[in-house]
C-alpha cells in the first residue's frame, strides 16, 4: 500500500465528540469521566476529562519520577568522563534508561485516556516505508552538509579508521543505538505531548514550544554552541513538519537515527559535542566554528539552515501538494469539530 494512503486525523480540543462509527475509536474521554458538576471543575476538567495542560503535566511528572528511578538503577554502570569517546554499550544503557520511562509514561496516559498505546504517532499501515524513507533522507541530508563543508574547506576527512568485521560491528551497534535515540527523542518531544497540546492550543503553537524546548535540552551536551542549539530546534520543526504531513513519527525516527549515525559513525564527526568510540572515518574541523561547526560537529554550522530549508521544500513537494494534513483543522488553534478526535487508518 502506498504510504500516503494512511489517513490519521488530529486530536480535538475540548468540544464533545462521539466515537467514530467505522473505527470505534474513542473520544478524548480521559478515564471515561462524565461531565462534572463540582463548582470550578472547568479549571481541571472538560467534557472529555482532564484538560490538555494538566494531562501534559501528569505525563511529565510520571516521566520525571521514572527517569529518577532509572538513573539510580543504571547510573552506577555508566562511565562517562568529560568529552571522552562514548562506547556503544554505554550509549545503549544511557538511551535505554531514557526510552523506557517515556514509553511507560505514554502507555499509562494512553490507558487513562482509553486509547491504543501506539496512538500518539506510531499507528498506520506505512510504518516500515516511512521509517526506511526517513533513514534514506537523513543520511542524504547529513552527507550533503558534510560534503559542502569539505568542499568549502571547513572540514577535512582524513581517511578510514575501521575495516572488515570491526567496521560492520560498530556500524550495527551505532545503528541500533541511534534508532533508540530517534525513538526516545521523538516520543518525548513529539509523541504524547504534541498530540495532547494540539487539542489545547493548536498544532503549530505546540510544535514551536517543544522545538524550543528540544533546542534548550541539547544545551546539556558539553560541546553544544548557540548555533547548534538553534539548529537542534530547527531540526525539531522539520520533524514536526513530517508529523503534520503524515500523522506519523516513523519518518522522523528514521531521519533522526540516520542523521546521528552519519555524523557519529560514518563520517566520524562530533554530534552535539559527543564523539563516538569506533567510527568509520576520521576528520577535523577547520576555520571559524560558525561555519565549520567546531567542537559541536556539522550541525553546529550555519550551513545547516539552508539545507533544512531545502528539506522542508522537498517535503512540501512530496507530501504537501498531495493531500490535506491530518491536523489541518487544528493548525494554529484547537480543532473545532469533535469528530477530529477519532483516528481513521486505512489498513
Amino acid at each position: 500500500m502506498n504510504e500516503d494512503s494512511e489517513r490519521t486525523t488530529a486530536p480535538a480540543p475540548e468540544p464533545a465528540a462521539k466515537p467514530d462509527s467505522k473505527t470505534g475509536a474513542s473520544s478524548f474521554a480521559a478515564g471515561g469521566l462524565a461531565r462534572p458538576r463540582v463548582p470550578g471543575h472547568w479549571i481541571f476538567l472538560g467534557p472529555h476529562g482532564l484538560r490538555a495542560g494538566w494531562s501534559i503535566l501528569a505525563f511529565a511528572g510520571l516521566w520525571f519520577v521514572l527517569i529518577g528511578v532509572f538513573q539510580v538503577l543504571v547510573g552506577p554502570h555508566l562511565h562517562l568522563t568529560g568529552n571522552q569517546p562514548i562506547a556503544p554499550f554505554t550509549g545503549l544503557l544511557l538511551e535505554g534508561s531514557q526510552l523506557v520511562p517515556v514509553l511507560i509514561a505514554t502507555a499509562a496516559m494512553a490507558m487513562f485516556e482509553h486509547r491504543p498505546v501506539l496512538f500518539y504517532g506510531y499507528q498506520g499501515s506505512a510504518r516500515v516505508v516511512r521509517l526506511i524513507s526517513g533513514i534514506i533522507w537523513g543520511f542524504i541530508a547529513i552527507s550533503a552538509v558534510v560534503l559542502v563543508l569539505r568542499h568549502l574547506g571547513y572540514l577535512s576527512i582524513e581517511g578510514r579508521t575501521l575495516s572488515g568485521i570491526a567496521a560492520v560491528k560498530y556500524a550495527w551497534e551505532w545503528g541500533g543505538l541511534f534508532l533508540l535515540v530517534g525513538l526516545t527523542e521523538e516520543s518525548t518531544f513529539r509523541g504524547y505531548v504534541q498530540f495532547t497540546i494540539t487539542r489545547g492550543i493548536g498544532f503549530w503553537w505546540g510544535a514551536l514550544l517543544f522545538a524550543v524546548l528540544f533546542g534548550v535540552v541539547h544545551g546539556t551536551n558539553g560541546g553544544e554552541s548557540p548555533v547548534g542549539l538553534i539548529g537542534a530546534g530547527a531540526v525539531g520543526l522539520i520533524f514536526c513538519l513530517s508529523l503534520w504531513y503524515t500523522g506519523s513519527l516513523w519518518w522522523a525516527v528514521g531521519f533522526h537515527a540516520a542523521w546521528d549515525w552519519g555524523q557519529s559513525y560514518f563520517y566520524g564527526t562530533a554530534d552535539s559535542g559527543m564523539v563516538a568510540q569506533g567510527h568509520l572515518f576520521s576528520e577535523h574541523a577547520a576555520g571559524r566554528a560558525l561555519w565549520s561547526g567546531g567542537a559541536t560537529g556539522p550541525e553546529g554550522s550555519v550551513i545547516v539552515f539552508p539545507l533544512l530549508a531545502v528539506v522542508a521544500l522537498l517535503m512540501w513537494l512530496w507530501w504537501g501538494r498531495r493531500g490535506q494534513s491530518p491536523f489541518a483543522g487544528s493548525a494554529w488553534k484547537p480543532g473545532l469539530i469533535g469528530a477530529v478526535d477519532s483516528v481513521r487508518v486505512q489498513r
